[in-house]
């Protein structure tokens, strides 16, 4: 005799891609690390006219080269102390934030804008494009990044607009070499022949096809490159050729400490680890993006 055992239908339901992205953010100890970090950072810098305790730019010579709270002399008037000219520490690093985070971003659009657009165009077409791509990647490589910002500073004159222009017209040729390899490697996939054959145009088969899939690599190259871009400002700044005083940079406030480091080692050092941090917070951030998103590590 045949007995039929019913067993009850229970629906499975697979995660959505959205899901699997979230919950592979959760796990990811680096994104979270990077996230939290640059948010905190962005915060500050976005609520600086309300959270920084003095005007950045006030100068009081009574109270010049206070040290910090956790120092023996000093007062929580002024938490980091102040400066050689009496400006609040903590207030100059509220608004420096703002300066690194707007340069940064800025040339990092205007170097990605550039290079995805030759590095794309390289690897999809090949032959004479490619050819001509080559040869402006291989002369912005040889011209150094420091000298030429040097020169065009000394010559035009420093300011916030002039820096960001000269870097974004001067780190592009990371974005090209990426995206054309990249480009290179998806050209002869079978879904952008397939494209090719459905009559797809050109622009439509670019943009629909080969963007998503580098999408990975150019968020890495931009977060590298915005690094990039925040310690090169500093370095023009501490050699007297990025922003001008009385803007609170980074770079600028290193470069003022650097007469005081060896009887007020802290002018330096707060400033140089508040860069350290925000790089390392991009960084991560960055790396975090490419795992969570790539492929490969969707299981």
């Amino acid at each position: 005799m045949n007995t039929e055992i019913s067993v009850p239908f229970k629906d499975i339901s697979f995660p959505t891609p959205r899901q699997m992205t979230l919950r592979q953010a959760r796990r990811h100890k680096g994104f979270l690390l990077g996230s939290s970090v640059l948010l905190l950072i962005i915060i500050m810098a976005l609520l600086a006219p309300l959270l920084a305790p003095h005007d950045p730019y006030d100068q009081n010579l009574s109270k010049r080269l206070t040290p910090p709270v956790w120092h023996a002399k000093g007062t929580w008037d002024h938490p980091l102390g102040t400066d050689n000219l009496g400006r609040d520490y903590l207030s100059r690093l509220m608004y420096g934030a703002r300066i690194s985070l707007i340069i940064g971003v800025a040339a990092m659009l205007i170097s990605g804008v550039i290079g995805t657009t030759m590095g794309v165009l390289a690897g999809f077409f090949g032959g004479r494009v490619d050819m001509v791509v080559n040869a402006m990647i291989t002369t912005r490589l040889a011209l150094p990044i420091m000298l030429v910002a040097l020169a065009v500073v000394a010559l035009v004159g420093g300011s916030l607009q002039i820096v960001v222009l000269v870097l974004g017209l001067m780190i592009w040729n990371r974005f090209a070499l990426v995206m054309r390899a990249s480009t290179q490697q998806l050209r002869s996939m079978d879904y952008v022949s397939a494209a090719k054959a459905a009559g797809c145009s050109t622009p439509r088969i670019i943009l629909t096809e080969v963007m998503p899939n580098i999408m990975n690599n150019l968020i890495v190259v931009a977060t590298l490159e915005i690094t990039r871009a925040i310690l090169i400002e500093a370095s023009l700044s501490f050699l007297g050729m990025g922003v001008q005083p009385p803007l609170p940079s980074w770079g600028l406030m290193v470069a003022e400490a650097k007469g005081f480091m060896l009887f007020s080692p802290w002018m330096i050092a707060i400033p140089g680890a508040a860069i350290f941090i925000l790089v390392l917070s991009i960084n991560l951030l960055g790396d975090g993006i490419r795992d969570i998103t790539a492929p490969e590590g969707r299981s």
